[in-house]
């Protein structure tokens, strides 16, 4: 899909710069006067200047567009949007002083300057020619990011409906749900304590997962008990045989987080991994730091995988993060050695470092 869409942006931008440059070769035609010279070149001297000048745009652009743009118009990066637009200016000199100064008199026998021009003057004049060009590339990349954040806002409001829409399709099952395991709990507690609380895990579980909240939010604390009751249920179903630990550092109070976000990789774990293994248990580690919540799950792999499908659950994880924390996340999910490893970060306002990419969809399902 990506391919696509870089293909068909690229296909329309070499028709532009197809149509400016038959624009311009119909001024040199019609106008031949030089414009750099107040003696007239040739055709072919004037076309070679319009020529370099093209090429040099085209760089110029490109190298604003796809790098300085995209990592310097962004809160708090001022001092690097201002080093790429001085880079900017040297691609666009540096290309003519190659073109201009280097190749035509090798092959054309003229250069665009005086053998006494100084430097002051050609990189001057670079970075003037320069500048129209970068107010293009930055036009074009502003207008196309706020509509591909348009989009993607459109996107998530639409999901967004469709979910209310089934959670009120659902609304009264899960109500009928809750009071029938209240009533079993009720019936079980005289009989059974590890029954009677293990059917109050699983109301909270599903409690938890059918909440809604105003801002789509949630305590991180809730998400650590949703955690913890998980793996009390796992440890009923596997009694004494379940190697599985969580471990907490750091305060959640302050952290808010959409739900349910750090459960598929543990259930990935579950359900692929060696759980009753001592020493490789399936261990959960949720570090917290003011601004930044860290979770890293690890479990031994089996020899064999029964499954080998996408991978949907961390799929539809991935695609959820980048709609609700574009640019703010990050993960690496695979194979470790005899382990595999699933690793997420998420920042509340401070962009993710850019070493910690987000690798590839898993090479285990979920």
């Amino acid at each position: 899909m990506a391919t696509l869409f870089f293909r068909t942006l690229f296909r329309w931008h070499g028709l532009a710069w197809a149509a400016y440059f038959a624009y311009v070769v119909v001024g040199s035609l019609y106008f031949p006067a030089d414009m750099w010279h107040s003696t007239k070149l040739s055709l072919v001297q004037n076309l070679a200047l319009n020529v370099s000048f093209l090429v040099a745009r085209i760089a110029t652009f490109y190298f604003g567009y796809l790098v300085v743009f995209p990592r310097g118009l962004r809160v708090g990066r001022l001092p690097l949007l201002a080093l790429g637009l001085l880079a900017a200016g040297v691609v666009f000199a540096g290309v003519r002083a190659v073109l201009e100064e280097g190749l035509y008199p090798l092959l054309l026998g003229f250069q665009n300057y005086d053998a006494d021009t100084s430097l002051y003057t050609y990189l001057f004049d670079g970075f003037y020619y320069a500048v129209p060009t970068l107010i293009l590339a930055a036009a074009l990349w502003a207008a196309e990011e706020a509509l591909r954040r348009e989009r993607e806002n459109y996107q998530l409001t639409d999901e967004k409906r469709v979910a209310e829409a089934a959670f009120l399709k659902t609304q009264i099952n899960p109500h009928f749900l809750y009071n029938t395991l209240n009533m079993l709990y009720g019936m079980a507690y005289g009989v059974d304590k590890a029954l009677a609380s293990s059917l109050l895990k699983l109301s909270e579980l599903m409690r938890y997962m059918l909440r809604d909240t105003p801002d789509g939010l949630v305590d991180l604390s809730q998400e650590v008990d949703y955690l913890h009751n998980f793996l009390d249920l796992y440890r009923l179903r596997y009694p004494g045989r379940l190697c599985a630990e969580l471990m907490v550092q750091g305060n959640p109070a302050g952290h808010r987080l959409a739900p349910l976000l750090l459960i598929p990789f543990v259930e990935n774990a579950f359900k692929h991994g060696v759980l009753d293994d001592p020493a490789t248990p399936v261990r959960l580690r949720l570090a917290l730091t003011p601004g930044t919540v860290e979770f890293t799950v690890e479990n031994q792999r089996h020899d064999y995988q029964s499954d080998t499908g996408s991978g949907i659950g961390l799929a539809n994880l991935r695609r959820r993060l980048a709609l609700l924390y574009p640019g703010r996340f990050a993960w690496q999910v695979g194979p470790a050695g005899l382990l595999f490893r699933a690793y997420l970060r998420l920042g509340d306002e401070v962009p993710i470092p850019t070493a910690l990419v987000a690798t590839a969809p898993v090479a285990v399902p979920a």
